[in-house]
């Protein structure tokens, strides 16, 4: 294979972006129509800084397993990177790697994957000593696999020594070996990080505030929901994964002292597995929170479709009840503009509120409609709002703690007037109702307090 085959992605590289509608039986594995996959997909690439000089969706009814694509496809895709110049070929979907190892041979020019694109992308964005772990194990994981592709130096034998190697013991043995190796120690360091983070969790259990976890497809405006809810300095940028590492801020609220607001990495279409796995950690913040606020790009064409995508990764993590039917098995409709309500729609275990984003965006007559929608569909809490401008923020900070304090009874207690880590506590996770003297006790003066707390703020104070 050539030598310039083995380098990296390198920025700025002109690219052709490949999609492999895959059709027959099983039909196409994604929700997105091949337009939005090929929008999807350049939006991947120029978020690592390459430039899409052509983008094409092609039919395969049955797939090779030595290129994934038949020969006439093959010099089609030569011919259009010849007449584009185009040095990188990205195929928007997953490649074995034999797979890639014969298109590049055939096409001489380097091939990747969707999954690999992504891990770029995230390999470049990660800036925590976490994330750059996560990353580096989800890169591993894939290329333990792929050593296949290496080049004719991985086939040399070398003679071993001691416990290390063995007699006759190949290079791509030996790669494998460091590989798995590598993997072991990171994941004990993120085991460790696990450990910390389910420390910081408890914590917070501890701590009289309530937590809101944003979630959403990528590019929905989760971090410029963030900044506008918080006034922090995240990043938010018209970007695919602008931002991978979990932000908290803390955030006041009707009716609560305050909240810890969570912005979390963005989901994708046929999100790789091995990030999935890398980042299960970060993503477990979700499972800990009060509420979910499930920002969704409402004025994207395909936002059912990636609502769907949302809700499988949140399915997956225990965080909501999957639904009875395997969604991945069928097409997920088109944006919907009927108040018909899914008949199979999971039921979420914690509070979910849907955070339709981008208003500003919709036309007059499109609003109108989608809000009649939000009004009359049962069982879901709707909210439009518009990130940029701040319209419907207001209203969603209320219907949060709407739902925060949902669930409260009113309690009523006799406290020591001496007592007063009990006294803040009540006054800042629960609604006071009333407050009186409660005469003498045997530590004091007493007061009587009538207050209103949810079960878990209830159970928190009794373990005071």
């Amino acid at each position: 294979m050539n030598d310039e085959l083995k380098g990296e992605v390198t920025r700025g590289a002109r690219a052709l972006v490949v999609y492999p509608q895959m059709k027959g039986s099983r039909g196409d594995r994604s929700d997105l129509d091949p337009a939005a996959r090929l929008e999807e997909a350049k939006g991947l690439a120029l978020a690592i800084g390459l430039e899409v000089v052509e983008a094409m969706a092609i039919v395969i009814r049955e797939a090779r397993p030595g290129t994934l694509f038949g020969e006439g496809q093959i010099q089609n895709i030569a011919t259009a990177c010849t007449l584009e110049e185009a040095e990188l070929i990205i195929v928007d979907g997953s490649l074995s790697a034999i797979q890639q190892r014969n298109l590049e041979e055939k096409l001489k020019r380097k091939v990747i994957d969707r999954t690999g694109l992504i891990l770029e992308i995230f390999g470049e964005r990660a800036a925590t000593a976490e994330g750059r772990l996560q990353v580096e194990l989800a890169h591993l994981d894939y290329q333990a696999g792929r050593l296949v592709r290496s080049w004719t130096h991985l086939e040399r034998q070398r003679g071993g020594f001691g416990f290390l190697g063995g007699p006759g013991e190949t290079q791509i043995e030996a790669d494998r070996r460091m590989i798995r190796d590598r993997m072991a120690k990171i994941r004990r360091e993120l085991e460790q990080v696990r450990r910390t983070r389910g420390l910081h969790r408890d914590r917070r259990e501890k701590a009289p505030w309530p937590v809101i976890a944003l979630v959403g497809y990528t590019n929905a405006g989760k971090s410029t929901l963030f900044n506008r809810l918080t006034g922090a300095g995240v990043m938010a940028e018209n970007l695919l994964f602008a931002t991978l590492d979990p932000t908290m801020r803390a955030i006041r609220m009707p009716g609560l002292e305050k909240a810890i607001l969570s912005d979390t990495v963005g989901f994708i279409s046929d999100l790789p597995t091995e990030l999935i796995a890398a980042f299960r950690a970060t993503l477990e913040e979700v499972t800990a929170a009060d509420v979910i606020l499930h920002v969704r790009d409402i004025a994207n064409p395909d936002t059912e479709a990636q609502k769907r995508q949302v809700l499988d990764v949140l399915a997956d993590l225990g965080v909501i009840q999957p639904p009875l039917d395997d969604r991945k098995q069928r097409q997920a409709p088109a944006l919907d503009w009927s108040d018909d309500e899914p008949e199979d729609e999971p039921e979420p275990q914690v509070p979910i509120i849907e955070v339709w984003n981008k208003w500003d965006l919709l036309g007059p007559d499109q609003a109108h409609e989608l809000r009649d929608v939000a009004v009359h569909r049962e069982g879901e809490v709707i909210i439009p709002v518009s990130a940029l401008t701040g319209e419907g923020c207001e209203a969603l900070l209320e219907i949060a703690s709407r739902n925060l304090t949902r669930d409260s009874k009113l309690y009523s207690f006799v406290l020591p007037v001496a007592d007063g880590q009990r006294f803040a506590f009540l006054h800042a996770r629960g609604e006071v109702v009333s407050e009186e003297d409660a005469g003498e006790g045997e530590q004091g003066p007493q007061m009587r307090l009538e207050v209103r707390l949810s079960e878990r703020e209830f159970g928190r104070f009794m373990a005071l």
